[in-house]
């Protein structure tokens, strides 16, 4: 796949609707790119899925933004990015995901060397993010917890800080985490962060929250700045995939980017 210009797009996609914390990052740093976002809703989550199963969705995924002729896909989802990183990589264009620059960025922002993660049961099981830490800076201690369920309170809207639900969902998650008294906490699931104010509200305003989806935004904007591929145009567009209902989306999506949605359509990947 050719990159041609810096007025293709940016592909962006996840399971469901987290990556679009990556599309409203991209789109304040970088406000004249065009971006296509797929979100893979029809069979989310991915974090309960087989290596096999998460490495097949991924190619699809890749292939789908492909045949929209993107010059740069970042993978919007912490499963992908620590499951099967290196199906992005083979796929002939630049490829971000989001465990190393959300790494640096969790190493910068510690102050007693204690970071929790948080993520699926993939990505924690993966160590992931420990492995990279590990290798940036052997004196940090990491501390993963799944939250599975946090990815299906996103797609169904529970994430107000005065939710019930939420708050117990994330009280009873993020304890053990509290008792070990971390003080930087990576988001290391694209969906986490519209759930950012039932975690701060239960972490305390003590702990750094770390947003994979911005840190992959801004590793983004600097390889394309690098490569000489970024866009010229001051005000870029916004299309929408989805591989199940678009109404669904459209509604979560629009209350998350604080704007109305555009046409969402759906595919059929094969």
């Amino acid at each position: 796949m050719l990159i041609t210009s810096n007025l293709q797009p940016i592909g962006i996609f996840d399971s469901g609707l987290g990556g679009l914390s990556v599309v409203n990052a991209m789109t304040a740093l970088l406000p004249g790119e065009d971006i296509v976002y797929f979100g893979d809703t029809g069979r989310v989550p991915y974090g309960t899925r087989s290596r096999q199963t998460i490495e097949q969705y991924t190619a699809q995924d890749i292939a789908f933004l492909q045949s929209k002729n993107v010059k740069l896909i970042i993978a919007a989802c912490g499963t992908v990015s620590s499951v099967a990183f290196h199906v992005g990589e083979a796929c002939g264009l630049p490829f971000i995901g989001v465990v190393k620059p959300t790494a640096q960025e969790a190493i910068l922002a510690t102050k007693n060397k204690k970071i929790g993660v948080i993520g699926t049961a993939a990505t924690i099981a993966s160590e992931s993010y420990t492995k990279e830490i590990a290798v940036l800076d052997p004196s940090v201690t990491v501390y993963g917890q799944p939250c599975q369920l946090f990815v299906q309170m996103v797609e169904e809207g529970f994430i107000d800080a005065d939710d019930p639900i939420a708050l117990a969902v994330s009280k009873r998650y993020l304890q053990p985490l509290i008792d070990q008294e971390v003080d930087t906490l990576i988001l290391g699931c694209t969906h986490f962060p519209l759930l950012t104010d039932v975690i701060r509200k239960v972490m305390g305003d003590g702990v750094t929250l770390i947003d994979s989806g911005r840190a992959a935004a801004k590793a983004a904007a600097k390889l394309l700045g690098d490569q000489n591929l970024l866009s010229d145009k001051s005000t870029g567009t916004q299309t929408y995939f989805v591989s199940d209902r678009t109404e669904a989306f459209s509604d979560v999506a629009g209350r998350f980017l604080g704007r109305e949605i555009p046409t969402v359509t759906r595919v059929v990947l094969e």
